[in-house]
């Protein structure tokens, strides 16, 4: 019998070549899984909170694990459950964060991937109030045995005499209803024009006397209807507005800076402000209009910047 050693031989290598590939597929090294981390968003305040999103995959079976942790921003946010494929993000300001989502899968493998969220401030609001008619104010006068009030076309910080000394000052508040209580005051503006027709004084001018005077806040709730001089409500000194004297006969206080004071009304429940003279003794006097003056332009007003 012819033995065929070519073709033995032939037949020999070819198993070889299947037996040495079935080994090298033996040890093939298991690959990491895949992360996906979610598309970068833009989110705009007032906003509280954002969902980080993700998910995993590996061909060497499930995933077991996720992990998400901060890499860049602005500040720290709180990440509510970081061991979530899905999870709330707060805390957050305004500016561009990064985040990464590792996976774990159960061969002990891991796959990172980022996504970035960028927070954008919400847009600058303006308040502008000039009301006609605003029942929220008060003319006060009155001393120890005189209890006056009424709602006059003048706001007056002033001391004067009438059978004795008679103190005056002024009372009024703005509605500000309208911003958001999460606000941020950044600027208030207060204006208030001195009264060409006055009523009290020498009913000449406006300014007489050395007529220094604050701006305070008003600290308790009142009803203009049943506020009088002897009732009228507590102020506070806190931030309270210098205001010097002047030598001039008329004098409009434009766009006073009452930031502080329209912060803490705007946390407290407003309850709006108070004009006095910072020496109430006689014949001193600065004379404004009030909201029911003949001339609508020169009703007392309030400039407010805001962001919700």
């Amino acid at each position: 019998m012819r033995i065929h050693f070519k073709k033995i031989f032939a037949l020999l290598f070819v198993v070889g070549l299947f037996i040495g590939c079935q080994k090298e597929n033996d040890f093939i090294s298991p690959q990491p899984p895949t992360a996906e981390a979610g598309n970068s968003q833009s989110i705009q305040s007032p906003t509280t909170s954002f969902t980080l999103a993700g998910s995993g995959v590996s061909t060497n079976g499930p995933i077991t694990g996720y992990l998400w942790s901060l890499v860049s921003g602005p500040n720290v946010p709180l990440i509510a459950s970081p061991g979530s494929p899905t999870t709330l993000v707060t805390n957050f300001i305004a500016g561009t964060y990064t985040f990464q989502l590792m996976v774990i899968d159960n061969a002990g493998l891991t796959g990172i991937d980022t996504t970035k969220i960028t927070v954008t401030a919400a847009p600058i609001q303006t308040l502008t109030l000039q009301p006609a008619n605003n029942t929220e104010e008060r003319h006060l006068w009155g001393n120890s045995t005189m209890d006056q009030s009424g709602h006059a076309t003048e706001l007056v910080a002033g001391t004067w005499t009438s059978g004795g000394t008679i103190y005056i000052r002024g009372a009024l508040k703005f509605n500000l209803s309208t911003i958001p209580s999460s606000a941020t005051i950044l600027t208030a503006k207060l204006t208030l024009f001195s009264n060409p027709t006055p009523l009290n004084g020498t009913q000449t001018v406006p300014n007489e006397g050395p007529n220094a005077m604050y701006i305070r806040r008003i600290t308790n709730n009142w009803n203009p209807v049943t506020t009088f001089w002897l009732t009228q409500p507590a102020t506070t000194t806190t931030d309270q507005i210098s205001i010097p004297h002047t030598a001039q006969a008329s004098l409009d206080l434009v766009d006073v800076d009452v930031k502080n004071l329209v912060t803490a009304m705007h946390s407290s429940g407003n309850y709006g402000f108070m004009i006095m003279l910072q020496n109430e003794t006689p014949f001193n006097m600065r004379n404004f209009c009030s909201s029911i003056h003949t001339t609508a332009s020169k009703h007392p007003k309030i400039v407010i910047t805001y962001q919700p």
